[in-house]
């Protein structure tokens, strides 16, 4: 059905929308019905998984951590994620303020301040309110937004993306298993999977909008005295946000999302810059030094520490519930990282994904949280431990009250955390209707609508039902099923990753015959030095397309069909393309297609006397694969010459396809990324 021309009243998958609904509504009405009785539920829960499946989320979290590193050191790192010719549809900072507002921009509001001054207060290990105590909870803030969180998120989105870009899979966590199971993914494992990623997904929300509304509530607060700290506030203000997300939710991903989360960074950093300005300079750049240091030294340590030797709940109400949020969370921020990460690399995916966040995570914690213990150990405002031990949304703007215009810097924040809080819900929101609708991308209204209002009631409700307990035990339980998930689609992504290198060992086979031999074996090479110092026109390139690459692929199909072997040649009037198909039942199809490419005309191109070429463009006839452009010309090629190409690409096809038994024919798609420029466009 193409949605884009003619919207259906309705693209939910009716075998994941109405199980994660019927689980949601149990939730909600069951809170709603006694909310005492809940929380001590939730409660209990809490402590039984983490009791008991501890060791677990600390493994598993181990494992996405060296597999997206090792990913991105290999070979493998090269592999784009989709086409070969594609390029990012985003510009690197679009590209990292989207990931920034989706990832963790509410986080580092809440924990920032709070997390080092509550570590600081009671460390695991180290005596309170010493300089240790001061190294150890700086070392593990660090710890716990560091790597590990962005493997998690990682692991997800390069899964998604490079099955739905590179193979043409719907963009669901479904597809991450086609390796594995193949078409089965359509059926009810395909299923159960995504309504676990759907649930997953709504309770990591709703603990993130959770966190937010508190701390929106308690900023209000802080700035209106007569605004008072309690549910009533807190649901009135999730009510009003959710009725902002619905806009920018129907405004779309270009209008909505990317705006807003370009606007978040820019005050975000706004914000860094004055604290670290007006803050204790200097010694936020040494600390930032020193726990850089040490957080890269202890990071094995620390990845399996679960203080078994220690009677304590600490661990489950830190490392597991922070662990445990993000994995939740993990199919939001994964889908949606894989939807903004078309035509990167591998390697630049996991670059973009986890280190540069990761340095800015640690600057963040500097700043803010080595000027709160500063502020403590330095100039004796211990008066904030308190503080933020009664109510944790307070640390950030308690530490304001020590630092210029605190007005207006605590109003500016409280802007930006509902800023943040509009786009994770209109992100999360279009995340959710697509996992719900299999994959499709545009969907009507009414379903955004419905995700985006489920996300506000399940909040409000939780808040209800035991404040930040039950978002921490929602958010936990609902991670331990998914966990498993992602361990299996590691693997899925190990077997597809094994024979996308059986691809590049022909391609490179390939290669190297094309440069050691060549296809009529006498001439060829003539025609490719002409080609290398020729410009030539639209019109000429066209002919040959039409005429002589056309005659040929038709000379090899009816020689194939001869051979009762299934094969098809079609010509795109519009862009020009020849486009030659061979069926095999049970395999994925070879496609050979001749493309007309424009290029602008290089400076060196002129003629004897010097004067430049009249035509801004020169064009090509390339070759694409099913992988994508080849990037080489055959423009000039003899009939004979063109065949002996396509059956030199054919028989690497089938090399390839003998090599990696048990390949399975994924339905890649059309990837339409050469549209031709007019002649008046750059």
């Amino acid at each position: 059905m193409d949605v884009k021309s003619d919207k259906p009243a309705s693209t939910v998958l009716i075998p994941v929308f109405i199980p994660a609904v019927i689980v949601i509504a149990l939730v909600v009405i069951g809170t709603i019905s006694n909310p005492e009785r809940a929380g001590i539920f939730f409660s209990d829960l809490l402590a039984d998984v983490t009791t008991n499946f501890g060791w677990f989320y600390m493994l598993a979290v181990a494992i996405f951590l060296v597999f997206i590193v090792t990913v991105a050191i290999s070979k493998w790192g090269e592999i784009k994620l989709g086409p070969d010719h594609s390029e990012p549809e985003y510009s690197f900072v679009e590209w990292f303020a989207m990931l920034f507002s989706a990832g963790y921009g509410i986080a580092l509001l809440f924990f920032g301040v709070a997390e080092p001054v509550l570590h600081y207060a009671s460390p695991p290990t180290a005596t309170p309110e010493t300089i240790d105590a001061a190294r150890q909870a700086m070392q593990i803030a660090f710890f716990h937004w560091g790597f590990h969180i962005w493997a998690i998120y990682g692991l997800v989105g390069l899964s998604l993306a490079y099955f739905a870009f590179r193979h043409g899979l719907p963009l669901s966590m479904r597809s991450t298993l086609y390796p594995l199971i193949g078409d089965k993914i359509h059926g009810p494992i395909g299923h159960t999977v995504d309504t676990f990623a759907i649930l997953g997904t709504l309770f990591g929300i709703a603990t993130t909008l959770g966190l937010s509304v508190t701390q929106i509530n308690t900023g209000l607060n802080y700035l209106w005295p007569e605004i008072p700290i309690n549910s009533t506030v807190q649901i009135i203000a999730i009510t009003l946000i959710t009725l902002c997300a619905l806009v920018s939710v129907l405004a779309g991903m270009d209008k909505g999302v990317k705006n807003l989360s370009l606007l978040n960074i820019a005050l975000a950093l706004l914000l860094m810059i004055f604290v670290f300005i007006a803050g204790p300079t200097l010694f936020i750049l040494n600390t930032f030094m020193q726990n850089t240091g040490s957080y890269l030294s202890n990071i094995v340590e620390r990845t399996f520490n679960l203080q078994a030797y220690v009677s304590s709940d600490w661990i489950g109400n830190w490392t597991l519930f922070i662990f445990g949020w993000t994995i939740a969370w993990a199919p939001f921020v994964g889908l949606f990282i894989a939807k903004i990460s078309r035509g990167r690399t591998i390697r630049q995916f996991v670059v973009g994904v986890m280190v540069v966040p990761t340095i800015f995570t640690f600057l963040w914690f500097s700043v803010f949280g080595d000027t709160a213990l500063h502020m403590i150990m330095t100039d004796g405002y211990h008066h904030i431990i308190q503080e933020v031990q009664n109510n944790n949304a307070i640390a950030l703007f308690k530490l304001f009250e020590r630092l210029p215009m605190t007005s207006i810097i605590s109003f500016i924040t409280v802007i930006l955390i509902i800023t943040f809080f509009v786009t994770s819900s209109d992100s999360g929101s279009l995340v959710i209707d697509s996992l719900a609708s299999g994959g499709v991308q545009e969907t009507p209204i009414w379903q955004r609508t419905f995700w985006v209002a489920t996300e506000g009631v399940v909040a409000s409700v939780l808040l209800l039902a035991g404040g930040l307990g039950a978002l921490q035990t929602a958010s936990v339980v609902s991670a331990l099923p998914f966990a498993i998930i992602m361990l299996i689609a590691m693997v899925g992504m190990i077997k597809a990753l094994r024979i996308e290198g059986h691809h590049e060992d022909s391609q490179q086979q390939y290669r190297q015959m094309q440069q050691s031999t060549s296809p009529t074996g006498k001439g060829l090479w003539k025609k490719r030095l002409a080609n290398l110092v020729d410009f030539p026109s639209r019109d000429s390139v066209d002919n040959f397309i039409r005429i002589t690459a056309l005659n040929s692929m038709r000379k090899v199909e009816e020689e194939l069909e001869a051979q009762d072997w299934e094969a098809e040649v079609t010509f795109d009037e519009e862009q020009c393309r020849a486009h030659f198909e061979v069926y095999k039942e049970g395999q994925v199809e070879f496609i050979y297609e001749i493309r007309l490419r424009a290029y602008e005309i290089p400076e060196f191109a002129a003629n004897e006397d010097g004067d430049e070429l009249q035509d801004e463009y020169y064009y090509r006839a390339e070759v694409f694969l099913r992988r994508g452009g080849q990037a080489y010309d055959v423009y000039n090629y003899e009939p004979q010459d063109i065949i002996n190409d396509i059956l030199n690409q054919f028989e690497r096809y089938l090399h390839f396809v003998h090599i990696s038994p048990g390949i399975l024919p994924w339905n890649m798609e059309e990837h339409d990324d050469d549209a031709l420029p007019e002649k008046s466009d750059t």
